[in-house]
């Protein structure tokens, strides 16, 4: 996302080194098309408007991320938790476990019998040794 300073930066290259016209069609006022004979001033007042708009949409996005930050804050004093489901072991679990550390099994076949991946077969067995 472009914040503040990178939008005038932007809009500065594009139109004061590029030479490049910008058309905004909700916006006449930032249109760099119009207003040629204006000697300048149509930069002037399309900058203004510009930085007054930058300014408003970064204000605004700090205003969601406190709300956000916010409304987290309260579902956690609530007892809501964030994040997927802890996946809890099988009944066949401390089974293939003994056979694994037994060397009974091969990890990919113990992987098999949980019906798990590699992150998790070994996330669980390392919990189950602590």
């Amino acid at each position: 996302m472009l914040r503040e300073g990178d939008i005038l930066y932007e809009r500065n290259e594009l139109v004061k080194i590029k030479k490049v016209d910008i058309v905004i069609l909700d916006m006449p006022l930032l249109d760099t098309t119009k207003y040629k004979d204006m000697n300048g001033l149509e930069n002037l007042i399309s900058d203004i408007i510009l930085q007054l708009l930058s300014y408003m949409n970064e204000d605004e996005r700090t205003r969601i991320k406190e709300r956000q930050k916010e409304g987290i804050k309260a579902a956690l004093d609530k007892g809501i938790k964030f994040g997927r489901r802890k996946i809890e072991p099988g009944d066949n679990f401390e089974e293939v476990y003994k056979k694994w550390k037994n060397n009974e099994l091969t990890a990919v076949n113990a992987m098999k019998l949980l019906d798990s991946k590699s992150n998790t077969f070994y996330r669980r067995f390392k919990e189950y040794e602590s």
